[in-house]
């Protein structure tokens, strides 16, 4: 099945659906770092630098599958809040690319703040924007009318059955706490039925194997400090842990994606696992820890927020994430290639989908549409 995807960023979500059986048309971003990292991993025939309003959709054959992260900015917790006023609001972009291509589906992440109750009017304009992808906008004409039309027109030719869901990338086994909005579409005339994939992971079950099993500790190979351990822990972790399904395993730490990993300060020949000086901890800015997973990898609006990319050790000494370590803890492969510096890359890697997750989500569209055969390349986290 042929995907497109939009606003590609590093791509985390280009790799996952990758592994889930897709066979990318193009990669589409105008980010110059983001297209330099898509040509090192992808090859460069795939890749579209450019403004997306200039792409020629009528160069591609038959696509399956458009999907992409529409810029998150007007609507993140840490932007400034504009929404459809800001100009880098790019999902009507988008919706242009369903119309005129016509996939059998669509996918898109965007950040929690899509769901703020003063963007509820907007996200429901273009919820309804996405099931009717034909019914344009004339010129000039505001989007509130534009959503009086939509709810009031009858069906038309081009429908697509849409969902949305936030999800925490952890529930699905990715070693990060980060919750972003997925949004899926169906062509109607499919008469498919798409669910959302099952959690496979739990934060009760990681503290159930730390603090009473101690499972987790075993598996690592050492004893705990466990009154270190315990400091800056939250108290309602303190609960009664009910049985636990087979299937459901537990979160993932940053224990468990880079403790295999050499310091950073010291000699070995990994190119990117270069360590960062400067690292300090603020209110608000305190760092991952290490036996949970981490914090949200953010790109940040200025530039990136050092105290959510930094890594906290049990006995309190913090520093930043090196761009290698970030990579691991977005499922990129190891030898996956970011380019540009360290706050560059760091920006990639903050606004990329975390690579499992992206599979995840592709194996469950590939199958919803019938098309569930064994995936061309073996997911590598």
């Amino acid at each position: 099945m042929k995907s497109l995807e939009l606003f590609s960023g590093a791509g985390g979500l280009a790799r996952g659906l990758s592994c889930s059986g897709f066979e990318h048309a193009k990669l589409v971003d105008s980010n110059k770092h983001a297209c330099n990292s898509l040509r090192s991993n992808f090859g460069s025939g795939l890749v579209f630098e450019g403004d997306v309003r200039d792409f020629d959709y009528k160069s591609l054959s038959q696509i399956d599958l458009v999907a992409g992260g529409p810029p998150c900015q007007p609507f993140s917790l840490g932007g400034k809040h504009r929404a459809n006023d800001d100009s880098r609001d790019m999902f009507p972009f988008a919706i242009n690319a369903i119309n005129v291509l016509q996939p059998k589906a669509f996918i898109f992440e965007n950040v929690k703040g899509l769901l703020r109750k003063s963007f509820s009017q907007y996200f429901d304009y273009t919820l309804l924007r996405l099931s009717l992808p034909e019914c344009t906008k004339k010129p000039n004409q505001d989007w509130q009318d534009h959503l009086a039309f939509l709810k009031r027109i009858p069906r038309t030719d081009l429908q697509y059955d849409v969902s949305y869901k936030l999800v925490n990338a952890a529930n699905y086994g990715v070693p990060q706490t980060r919750e972003r909005v997925f949004i899926v579409g169906t062509r109607s005339d499919l008469n498919v039925s798409w669910t959302f994939p099952k959690e496979t992971h739990s934060k009760n079950r990681l503290i159930f194997e730390q603090k009473q099993t101690g499972e987790y500790w075993d598996r690592h190979g050492i004893i705990p400090d466990l009154k270190q351990f315990d400091q800056g822990r939250n108290a309602k972790e303190c609960v009664q842990f009910p049985l636990f399904p087979a299937t459901i395993k537990p979160w993932l730490t940053v224990r468990d994606a880079l403790s295999h990993l050499p310091n950073p300060t010291t000699d070995h020949n990994i190119d990117d696992h270069v360590f960062k000086d400067g690292a300090r901890s603020y209110s608000g800015h305190t760092g991952s820890c290490y036996d949970r997973p981490a914090k949200t990898l953010k790109a940040g609006v200025h530039g990136v927020p050092g105290g959510e990319n930094m890594v906290r050790y049990a006995d309190g000494t913090i520093r930043y994430f090196t761009v290698h370590e970030a990579k691991l803890l977005q499922n990129f492969p190891s030898n996956f290639i970011i380019t540009g510096a360290w706050s560059e890359a760091m920006r990639q890697i903050g606004n990329a989908v975390p690579v499992k997750l992206a599979n995840i989500f592709g194996e469950q569209i590939r199958t919803v549409l019938g098309d569930g055969n064994e995936c061309k390349k073996k997911f590598v986290g």
